[in-house]
């Protein structure tokens, strides 16, 4: 059978008493120990006082080893004053580091689902919601009852501890509340523009939102700090309480059994087709705001111009909409320009190496 060597190292002392050193130190040394084993024993870590084995069959015993041995006698004063334990660094012989591979594949897979029901909620979005604009023409109560619907889904979030109702002071309040003006009025001005036009030219002119909400976030929020769903959540809560005097100012009630039968509309369709967009359009905000957490705003930004177009041939082909080659030119270069501006902005704000 082969032998173990076992080393004690010198710079680590056992011992904080002095007179146990000094005891230490004018005991006899002892020679190299044989120990029944197949494996030879390595140090390998300093923090972690556990073995390693370094056989050639590569089993792991621990993350350190040691021998006893004899020091030599030719190192001078202080060399023969550390004659206790060393320890010292090895290179593990048991294989390299393996890389987290699956943590980075999982995150990637969950990025990609993200981006995948981004598209897709957006799409169901807004094929629900021009069906409803196209037979009941109140843009703004149909805003309303989007943001009341989202309200309610916070409302549960926060009461289910699903996700941490946060604390919110006075002055972040207030610096919000510009974002969630902004917020209302471009989706009321997106139910104005569906009820009135195609789903591909509202999103033509949609493909330069990225560059207006960088734009008054940094003028409107500045330096206060809050986590992008945290944001979300306050921001549409704020926007239904802003469109409730609007909606009631511009359109008075009409989103009531008797008002939609009387104007012929068939009821059941009408609330299943707002209540499928009401979902539709929170989850695809909310997996948005989840995806800025987890990319950068230009990539975000590139994301949205794909989706764009995604979202701009699906209503297409849906709707039956009729295309013009100049139609399809004037689209292209659209979404072309934003996609250059984000690609542009992304190289500008990378730091230059030294």
């Amino acid at each position: 059978m082969q032998g173990a060597a076992i080393a004690f190292s010198p710079s680590l002392s056992l011992s904080a008493n002095p007179r146990k050193i000094a005891a230490a130190a004018a005991a006899p040394r002892f020679n190299p120990i044989s120990l029944p084993s197949s494996d030879q024993l390595l140090l390998i870590n300093y923090s972690s006082l556990s073995f390693t084995s370094a056989s050639s069959s590569g089993r792991r015993l621990s993350p350190i080893a040691c021998s006893l041995k004899q020091s030599s006698p030719n190192h001078g004063s202080s060399k023969r004053e550390s004659d206790g334990v060393v320890v010292r660094a090895t290179a593990e012989s048991s294989g390299p580091v393996e890389t987290p591979k699956s943590s980075t594949f999982a995150d990637a897979l969950v990025l990609g689902t993200l981006f995948g029901l981004w598209f897709v909620f957006n799409i169901y979005f807004n094929i629900y919601n021009k069906q409803v604009l196209k037979a009941f023409h109140y843009p703004v109560t149909v805003s309303l009852g989007q943001f009341a619907l989202g309200t309610v889904i916070v409302i549960f979030m926060w009461t289910f501890n699903l996700y941490k109702r946060p604390k919110i002071s006075r002055a972040q309040l207030a610096a919000i509340f510009p974002l969630a003006v902004v917020h209302t009025l471009g989706n009321l001005f997106t139910n104005m523009s569906l009820g009135q036009v195609s789903v591909s030219f509202t999103h033509t002119i949609k493909a330069m939102e990225p560059f207006f909400s960088v734009l008054l976030s940094a003028m409107f929020l500045g330096e206060e700090s809050l986590d992008n769903i945290t944001l979300f959540s306050i921001i549409t809560i704020m926007s239904f309480i802003l469109m409730i005097p609007t909606t009631l100012f511009m359109e008075g009630v009409k989103f009531t059994p008797l008002y939609l039968q009387a104007a012929g509309m068939n009821v059941n369709q009408i609330y299943t087709r707002s209540l499928l967009a009401a979902i539709c359009f929170h989850a695809y905000q909310q997996v948005s705001y989840m995806i800025l957490q987890r990319v950068s705003p230009v990539t975000h930004s590139v994301g949205n111009c794909v989706k764009r177009v995604v979202v701009i041939v699906s209503s297409v082909l849906f709707f039956r909409t009729p295309v013009s080659p100049i139609n399809s030119l004037g689209t292209g270069i659209a979404l072309a320009g934003v996609f250059l501006y984000s690609r542009v902005k992304g190289i500008k704000s990378k730091p230059k190496s030294a």
